[in-house]
């Protein structure tokens, strides 16, 4: 009969395991993981628990505290930045962020009785929760403390024990070291967007014609991807705006879009022809140089005096067509510039060049399929839905108009996002 209950037992445990670890991985963002994960302790194990995550060395960082019972946390009351972390260690959060632990409590001094900041605010969590026990455990991965793990019972009839510390411990244990692959995923993901970042262009400052543009990465991936924009002025003071999106989401396609970036940038200069014939030229370059780099790719003029009228020469290679929208909220895409093949598929075809009027005060949008494509669903119907949002957005700023769209259509955020706007104002 003991030999049967203690293999429940065991399998109770190891079941716990599981569900926790799984939690953690389940997300790609570390503190809803988290989250998560304490939700199933307050479930099958304490009252309440809380992570604290050492975001540099003496930083300190709440990032989770749930309770059994939700509604006794105000939201946001615990959560936040913590006091320094002492040097001497003294109290059970800095004694087990120094390495020590896991740490049994069952007798809690009052919060008069704490020896340091960080000390106080961990007793005045363990008084205004009601903590009767508790077992502090270190979240170490790769001989690196990482942060703490904080589980309570309130109940003074049923405490945490000695027996309970080994459970604690390999929780814990599997827990830090998926904190550790999230934490290195997060940081690799923003020196991947920083990295694609410093490869895009500030815009120029040009009078009368507004400018904006907008860069997201996606948020499934780690990886730095090949949609980039371009914008800069002609020596016959032509306009130029590019949009493009290079095959592929690693480093190859980052790199293959930084040059061909610049190869564009130095034909455009240097034969200031139509939008057909420099996509022609472009496409020549890359086939001999990058035979294996493909690309979708607009290419615009922005012609016109200082007070206008305006219009727009383009030529496409592959990519979605620009969308207009006059200050009335009317909108077309503009085909005139013809979809052709992608770039590196026929670099001897040619390609023809639209010419459409730009209105005073319209707004000319060029982006990339990761605005408007979801899962399942024609592209078409991303199309209307971009219609329907930049007719609404007609008046307002332009900074208001792309942080309104990426933010109302992005959803689901798999693919990296460029968009490039402008609005001509005499």
């Amino acid at each position: 009969m003991k030999e049967r209950k203690a293999d429940t037992t065991r399998m109770e445990r190891l079941a716990l395991l599981t569900e926790a670890w799984a939690a953690l991985a389940s997300t790609l963002d570390l503190s809803e993981g988290l989250r998560r994960v304490c939700r199933i302790l307050t479930r099958r194990l304490g009252d309440w628990c809380v992570v604290d995550l050492l975001r540099e060395p003496g930083r300190l960082d709440r990032v989770s505290v749930v309770h059994r019972t939700p509604e006794v946390l105000p939201p946001g009351r615990y959560e936040g930045r913590l006091p320094p972390v002492p040097e001497d260690a003294v109290g059970p959060l800095p004694r087990v962020l120094r390495g020590a632990g896991p740490l049994l409590l069952t007798d809690i001094p009052p919060p008069s009785q704490a020896v340091n900041p960080l000390h106080a605010r961990q007793l005045e969590l363990f008084h205004q929760l009601e903590a009767r026990s508790a077992i502090v455990s270190p979240l170490r991965a790769r001989r690196e403390v990482l942060g703490a793990l904080t589980v309570s019972r309130t109940d003074p009839c049923h405490p945490f024990t000695e027996e309970d510390v080994p459970l604690v411990e390999d929780l814990v244990r599997g827990l830090a070291i998926q904190v550790d692959n999230a934490r290195l995923h997060q940081e690799t993901q923003h020196i991947a967007e920083r990295f694609q970042r410093a490869l895009l262009p500030a815009l120029p400052e040009i009078g009368h014609l507004q400018m904006a543009a907008r860069y997201a990465p996606s948020r499934t991936t780690a990886q730095v991807g090949g949609d980039w924009y371009d914008c800069f002025v002609l020596p016959k003071g032509d306009t130029v705006l590019v949009i493009g999106d290079v095959t592929g989401h690693d480093l190859q396609a980052a790199v293959a879009m930084s040059a061909l970036r610049h190869m564009l940038r130095g034909i455009a200069v240097d034969r200031q022809e139509p939008p057909g014939d420099v996509l022609r030229r472009l496409d020549m370059a890359n086939h001999t140089l990058y035979q294996n780099a493909t690309a979708t790719c607009i290419y615009a003029l922005i012609k016109g005096e200082e007070q206008g009228p305006w219009w727009l020469e383009h030529a496409s290679a592959g990519h979605l067509p620009p969308l207009l929208t006059t200050r009335e909220g009317d909108t077309r895409y503009l085909e005139g510039g013809g979809g052709g093949l992608l770039l590196g598929m026929h670099p001897e075809l040619p390609r023809p060049t639209g010419r459409d009027p730009l209105p005073a005060h319209s707004t000319l949008l060029l982006f990339t399929d990761g605005l408007i494509e979801r899962h399942g669903e024609s592209l078409s119907h991303g199309q209307t839905r971009l219609r329907q949002h930049t007719a609404a957005l007609a008046r307002a700023p332009l900074d208001v108009f792309c942080d309104e769209l990426v933010g109302g259509l992005v959803t689901d955020g798999t693919d990296d996002i460029a968009l490039l706007a402008l609005r001509p104002t005499p």
